[in-house]
């Protein structure tokens, strides 16, 4: 075999694992894909330095990886905005002027979000989600999925997002294996798709059975006009396509493809726990936006939760990193929607009294997809009088100290206890907050059970010797770590904040803190915590008082860590101080455009009210066209906003 013969060979064995995979069309016997995959093989032993990374030997798997490294996605990943009735839908339509588009809808499938790069038409990296900026690298793990193109007909860039899944009755294979081998069963099909994913053994990955679904792109060099156009796109190029994808021309194709769906629930052979809803029309996308957290122009409608009943067998307590002693119910087990359900929430006690609930109650259970189970209903009717009442509880489970007992709310005030202080540290570096890769929650477990931190600031106080006889950690493993712990400490300033587990202070809540007050944030006053939009008396009064027991620590703190400051170099033109709403369609995206105006300064709002002072206004405006006219709020076209920003 010379070098041409071996290059048709690799496309010829990537062509018939495509119609095996993916079209379910078999274009050769095992026996002759067997022979062929033989010989290169042989060819690239032979010729090392001739191997192509698309070739299908990369798909053996067994590479071992001490752990993931981080890789920044060229376009974020969103996550999406759920909706649970036909009333939230038609009220998601009616935000955004989406009445008169059409919707792309697809099934939900639930598993694990990958992000897959192709370059010269070459899968060059696949990463996790993450945080949506940036996710882990599983390069390796993705090669071994069969239905993942190594090589697609399609030279431009191109990021390809979609769903790694397992079948449920793969899944049953590969918990029947377990049993026989006497390991712990999977929790359920999603789980185990993450997991398999993310497993350091590219081996272990490749015997997981997992599938690759398409839903859609990131960056790209595509010129189609409509979501569906592209994903007919995406999907010839070698991927898997469902055959339930559809383009519907009313809120009512939407609820019909819906009940359809669902309807399907039980016979898909993947488990989905709702049906995908997007604008089709990509220019109108852009139009949209987003919000702080999600796409505007898509939604999750989610199925309804699945019921089921249980007998409640006890209550758990939980302490959490700010001291509230939360009821956990113990079921003595019930499969619901593929998982097995021992631990469901129970919120707090004033929810425990108004159910009315005792131990050993039969209960009804619900969960819907990634939705907490949850108990709805106490069948009251079944009591037998072994029934025991669940009470308040004075002593911390955890350290002994006395609870205060606030009604809805009882709470540990010992700031040493064990509890609130792993809790508070493994909070603080999670993926949302510090993002600290190799502290996970059982890392960190252990390092205090062994005096190793007592606290967050222990943290930056760790070095290699305080690594010695724990155990597995290598010498590469204790430098990853160690590295990770420094690269956090020039982290963005909301996500500092975010990370000190201030009650009610969120991510959301962080970045408006950073933004509008990033050289005063840690000294603010009421007023001033109250003037930031969305901030209520309840939000600033935890923000003052955390930061008044705190202070303290929050500086010790700060002489390890320096909190990045995005600087905004304002222009001071005519739309400093203005409100401006954008509508239509533009030569430059969005979110370039709402950008430049917040660097002048001005406020970009989403709605045209009398308070508006511009609206710039692109092609194919609508109802905030027609608004701005009935209220005399002065329109603009690019053209004299390109004049307008210019003068000073």
């Amino acid at each position: 075999m010379n070098h041409k013969e071996y290059l048709e060979a690799v496309n010829k064995l990537n062509d018939w694992a495509r119609a095996y995979y993916t079209d379910d069309t078999p274009m050769a016997s095992d026996d002759e894909y067997d022979a062929l995959y033989h010989k290169v093989a042989e060819f690239e032993s032979q010729n090392p330095n001739l191997k192509v990374i698309f070739s299908p030997t990369n798909r053996v798997g067994g590479e071992i990886l001490e752990q993931f490294e981080k890789l920044a996605h060229k376009a974020r990943m969103w996550s999406m905005e759920d909706i649970f009735s036909d009333d939230e839908l038609l009220a998601w339509i009616e935000r955004g002027d989406k009445r008169s588009q059409r919707f792309f809808v697809e099934p939900k499938f639930d598993g694990a979000s990958l992000n897959l790069t192709y370059e010269n038409g070459v899968l060059i990296s696949a990463a996790t989600r993450g945080d949506g900026s940036i996710g882990e690298d599983v390069t390796s793990n993705a090669r071994v999925i069969s239905s993942v193109p190594l090589q697609i007909p399609y030279s431009g860039l191109i990021e390809i997002r979609g769903e790694v899944v397992i079948t449920k009755s793969d899944f049953e294979k590969i918990n029947a294996n377990r049993a026989k081998d006497g390991q712990n069963l999977l929790a359920n099909p999603r789980n185990a798709a993450a997991g398999s994913l993310r497993q350091l053994d590219s081996s272990i990955t490749k015997s997981r059975r997992l599938k690759f679904y398409p839903w859609g792109v990131g960056a790209n060099e595509l010129k189609f006009s409509t979501h569906s156009d592209m994903m007919d796109f995406v999907r010839s190029l070698g991927f898997l396509r469902d055959d339930f994808v559809r383009v519907c021309n009313s809120i009512d194709e939407i609820r019909q493809a819906y009940d359809e769906l669902l309807s399907l629930r039980d016979e898909k052979p993947i488990m989905m726990d709702g049906m995908v809803v997007r604008v089709n029309s990509l220019s109108k996308c852009d139009e949209l936006g987003f919000t702080v957290k999600f796409p505007k122009f898509m939604v999750a409608y989610k199925f309804p939760a699945i019921q089921k009943s249980a007998k409640l067998i006890d209550v758990a307590l939980q302490v959490g990193r700010t001291g509230v002693v939360t009821p956990v119910g113990v079921l003595d087990g019930v499969e619901i929607d593929g998982a097995f359900v021992r631990n469901v929430t129970l919120h707090n006690f004033d929810e425990i009294e108004r159910l009315g609930l005792m131990k050993g109650d039969m209960v009804c259970v619900i969960r819907s997809g990634d939705v907490i189970p949850k108990i709805t209903d106490v069948y009251k009717a079944r009591r037998d009088g072994q029934e025991v009442a669940i009470s308040r509880p004075c002593k911390c489970p955890e350290c002994g100290s006395e609870l205060l007992d606030e009604g809805a709310f009882i709470k540990c005030q010992n700031l040493n206890c064990k509890a609130r202080v792993v809790s508070s540290i493994i909070y603080f570096a999670s993926k949302k907050c510090m993002n600290i890769d190799g502290l996970g929650d059982a890392i960190i477990e252990l390092l205090y059970k062994n005096g190793k931190i007592s606290s967050i600031i222990d943290i930056y106080r760790l070095d290699s010797s305080s690594f010695d006889g724990l155990e597995g950690f290598k010498s590469k493993k204790i430098e990853n770590t160690l590295n990770a712990i420094k690269a956090s400490q020039r982290p963005p300033l909301h996500r500092f904040i975010t990370s000190l587990g201030i009650e009610h202070i969120g991510e959301v809540a962080a970045k408006k803190i950073a933004t509008v007050y990033p050289n005063k944030w840690l000294d603010l006053s009421m007023d001033e915590l109250l003037n930031l939009d969305g901030f209520g008396e309840a939000m600033a009064l935890s923000y003052l008082e955390f930061m008044r027991v705190n202070h303290i620590k929050v500086v010790e703190l700060l002489e390890y860590i320096t909190p990045i400051i995005d600087e905004i170099n304002t222009t001071q033109n005519i739309f400093s101080g203005k409100t401006v709403v954008i509508t239509g369609t533009l030569s430059r995206p969005r979110d370039e455009i709402k950008a430049e105006l917040e660097s002048f300064g001005a406020k970009v709002s989403g709605s045209v009210s009398s308070k508006s002072d511009f609206v710039l206004s692109g092609e194919s405006s609508g109802s905030k066209y027609q608004k701005a006219l009935s209220l005399g709020i002065k329109i603009i076209d690019e053209i004299e906003y390109e004049r307008l920003k210019n003068e000073s």
